[in-house]
């Protein structure tokens, strides 16, 4: 065993000591390994028999079940020494053992071992045998068998025992048994023919090893070949092609592709395919063409007629070995149909026809007229569209298609009248659903028409409404009994009404009735569009007439009512408030008619008076603005005006206007004070200050009588009367004169008033009868007398109740003490 020790330097070394074949095994690789390297060859029998999971612990190697080792990536020594563990467990018993596996980067050889060992290192750089090229074995290989199809040899085999052994597919794999490997020889052999299609090649493993276990070869990766043979025929993908393609198309339109495939290997002429065209059915000039290549049909013959030949059935076959005949091949079946469009116009049977109708019949089958069409039936191509073209201008007629028989239905929709025409006379053509198309090397045709004859029979007909449908307006809220026109019907036969009796039946808008005799039409009721039914403004309403043989006919009385004016124009608004700026105010009025009895409006001051302080002035059709002429006094003002609507109806409105003395609307509450004759009024606050002035003022009158009452010629007022009149001014002088409008008037309980007039230095006061008048002060530069006072009008009443200013004077000093009178004493609100 010594000498055989330097041998491994040769090839990649196992060491694997007996007593460690579990613990460590050791391997001697080149430092750069490339990916799907052999790395060599473990016995994991040998440290588990059974083992059922084999890994590695490092990623860049990977384990095979026969314990060969390989690189799956490329694998540097960087540090001179690699290791990693292999894995191996028993799941049924388990058990798990370790392997560790070092890699060691094999050392160069210096000359002394090249040397020594020369005869070593002549048989590597002489190895020739033990990497053969790939083997080739011919698929469906009739033998003999077994059959040698390659030979590997070690060239250590010169100097050593060696034993050559192999594993793999077709080895101890499926399909086992397929090949072998002579032990001493190395001669692989096939026991058996190999399909191809079923395994194109294999992959086996061949190991050289010495009797006593050493391996010195690297473990053999051959593959062996599988050459293909041509034992398959092509075959089509369907049973059945089916194709379809418009009649009339031009030569070269594809109609369609027939594939077929090929099991033998591919990009070899056992599956390069040729098509062709067998035969065609029927057996007429060739319609279709074959592409050899791709299989393409297309269209040959430029005049493919759907009405000639609705389909063609073609053989095509398909061949191995690009055609040659003595390749494979299999046949096929392709159907085309030939697709219809609408290249045949459809024509009449017949060219005229004749058929009878009684007059006055609606919605009655005259006449069926058939076409030919030698398009497909059912298709749009065939589908029959009739028309009147002529002879129809009062639409009496109708035509249409029936579906089942593409005949054309002739009804007369409405009715006909013997003495207007006794016979009619249509053309009616005919057209397909589908456009026409005019097929290759042909002429257009012209439409086909054809004529049909109507002869109306006379018959007894009832009378006849003319117009059937009469409208009537009729003004809105007409008195009962208003003729509103005249209804008659005639006779067919005779032209006239003679003998026609006129009724409405019951059930329907009791609006109008008719004349027996002269169809002469009146209303029953008011027609008022406000009320109930008339709301929609209109109902029509059948008449019957009756002749003398009892024969009936209809007519429709459409009564429509028209808007009447039969409503007074109102202002929507009639009270307002007008402060200090006297910003018009806006009237609007409105009117429940409809146009043209309401607006334009006309809205006019009926009162002369008022017209002379207040105008209108026009804003729109509805709305004018009231404003005063001048500057008015505050008060109440209740004006008359009156408004006029378009069809001349006047509506008298009152509008009350309340000058206030305010800034906004929201100052007044409604109350005012009469100023002018009784037409101002005052407001509330001036109400309440004359209310408390004159209760002071009787307060002080009372005072003075009853001062009065104590002395009268000794004009001796005692200090009471005087404290409730008088007030202390505590000024010396007399004081200067005042005036001052807003003195409130003096009243005593006999209804006198008095006017307090000042004549130069002194003051009197004297009561005067009068009707609601004012204390006035009276300047002047001479004495007023009565007389002058007279003459403005008042008639002075003396009482003994007067006194001059200076007995005024007299009567207050003592009461004032060092005091004096500022000025005169008056009494205000």
């Amino acid at each position: 065993m010594a000498p055989a020790a330097p041998c491994l330097v040769l090839g990649l070394l196992v060491l694997s000591l007996c007593c460690e074949a579990c613990k460590k095994v050791i391997f001697h690789v080149p430092s750069e390994l490339e990916a799907d390297t052999l790395v060599g060859r473990v016995d994991l029998k040998e440290c588990l028999r059974s083992a059922e999971f084999i890994s590695s612990s490092d990623g860049n190697f990977r384990i095979l079940e026969d314990g060969s080792v390989y690189t799956t990536s490329a694998v540097s020594l960087s540090a001179e020494k690699k290791t990693f563990t292999i894995l191996l467990k028993d799941l049924q018993e388990q058990v798990q053992k370790k392997i560790h596996v070092s890699l060691v980067e094999e050392e160069k050889k210096t000359q002394t071992q090249k040397t020594r060992h020369a005869r070593d290192a002549v048989l590597k750089r002489t190895k020739r045998r033990w990497g053969p090229i790939p083997s080739v074995m011919i698929e469906n290989s009739l033998g003999p068998f077994p059959l040698q199809i390659q030979q590997v040899q070690s060239d250590t085999a010169q100097n050593y025992t060696i034993y050559y052994s192999a594993s793999g597919p077709g080895i101890d794999q499926d399909p086992k048994g397929l090949f072998y490997i002579e032990r001493e020889t190395g001669n692989i052999f096939a026991t058996r023919a190999v399909d191809r299609e079923q395994y194109p090649s294999f992959q086996i493993i061949c190991f050289a090893t010495t009797p006593d276990g050493y391996s010195p070869e690297v473990p053999l990766v051959h593959t062996i070949r599988i050459e293909d043979d041509n034992d398959n025929a092509p075959y089509f993908t369907q049973d059945l092609f089916e194709f379809s393609v418009p009649e009339n198309s031009k030569p070269g339109v594809v109609v369609g592709r027939v594939t077929a495939e090929d099991r033998d290997e591919p990009y070899t002429l056992h599956t390069t395919l040729k098509y062709r065209i067998v035969s065609q059915n029927p057996p007429i000039t060739p319609a279709f063409s074959l592409h050899g290549d791709t299989g393409v049909i297309a269209v040959l013959l430029p005049q493919l007629d759907r009405e000639l030949v609705p389909s063609y059935t073609l053989l095509v076959e398909v061949r191995d070995m690009a055609g040659q005949p003595f390749g494979l091949c299999t046949t096929g079946t392709a159907v085309i149909r030939i697709e219809d469009t609408n290249d045949n116009a459809p024509s009449f049977k017949q060219m005229q026809y004749e058929t009878r109708v009684e007059e006055n019949k609606v919605n009655v089958e005259i006449l069926r007229v058939s076409v030919v069409d030698l398009d497909e039936p059912g298709s749009p191509g065939s589908g029959a569209v009739y028309e009147i073209i002529k002879g129809n201008d009062d639409r009496s007629f109708e035509i249409t298609t029936d579906k089942n028989t593409n005949e054309g239905i002739l009804c007369v929709v409405k009715g006909l009248d013997y003495e207007s025409a006794k016979q009619r006379v249509l053309v009616i053509s005919v057209n397909n659903e589908a456009p026409y198309m005019l097929a290759p090397h042909s002429q257009q045709l012209s439409q086909s028409t054809s004529s049909v004859t109507v002869h109306v029979l006379d018959m007894d007909e009832g009378p006849v409404f003319k117009p059937c449908v009469l409208r009537i307006d009729v003004k809105e809220c007409e008195d009962i009994g208003t003729a509103i026109g005249r209804y008659v019907a005639e006779d067919p036969e005779t032209g006239n009404s003679e003998g026609i009796s006129y009724r409405i039946p019951p059930g329907q808008c009791n609006w109008i009735n008719i004349d027996e005799r002269s169809g002469e039409v009146r209303t029953i009721k008011v027609l008022d569009r406000d009320v109930g039914e008339m709301r929609r403004g209109q109902c029509n309403i059948t008449v019957l007439a009756i002749d003398r043989n009892g024969k009936t006919g209809t007519g429709t009385i459409q009564v429509c009512i028209q808007p009447g004016n039969k409503n007074y124009p109102r202002l929507t608004t009639t009270e307002f408030i007008m402060c200090r700026d006297r910003k018009p105010i806006c009237l609007t009025a409105q009117d429940g008619d409809e146009s043209p009895y309401s607006t334009p409006f006309v809205y006019r001051i009926t009162d002369r008076n008022l017209a002379s302080m207040w105008k209108l002035t026009r804003h729109n059709d509805n709305s004018v603005y009231l404003s005063p002429k001048g500057d008015v006094p505050f008060g109440i003002y209740t004006i008359p005006v009156s408004v006029i609507d378009n069809g001349g109806k006047v509506g008298e409105n009152q509008v009350t206007v309340n000058v206030c003395d305010c800034v906004t609307p929201t100052e007044c509450d409604g109350e005012a004070r009469r100023l002018g004759g009784g037409n101002v009024t005052l407001g509330i606050w001036a109400i309440l200050a004359m209310i408390l002035g004159s209760l002071l003022l009787l307060l002080i009158l009372i005072t003075i009588c009853g001062c009065c009452g104590s002395g009268v010629m000794q004009r001796n007022v005692t200090d009471d009367c005087a404290n409730h009149n008088l007030i202390i001014s505590n000024t010396e002088a007399p004081g200067e004169e005042v005036m001052d409008h807003n003195i409130i008037p003096l009243q005593n309980t006999c209804d006198q008033g008095g006017y307090g007039i000042k004549t130069g230095d002194q003051q009197t006061f004297e009561m005067v009868k009068g009707r609601g008048q004012t204390l006035e002060s009276v300047k002047g530069v001479g004495h007023q007398t009565v007389g002058s006072i007279k003459e403005a009008g008042v008639q002075p009443v003396v009482d003994t109740c007067r006194y001059s200013y200076s007995e005024w004077h007299n009567f207050t000093h003592p009461r004032l003490g060092e005091e004096s009178i500022r000025g005169d004493t008056l009494i205000k609100n």
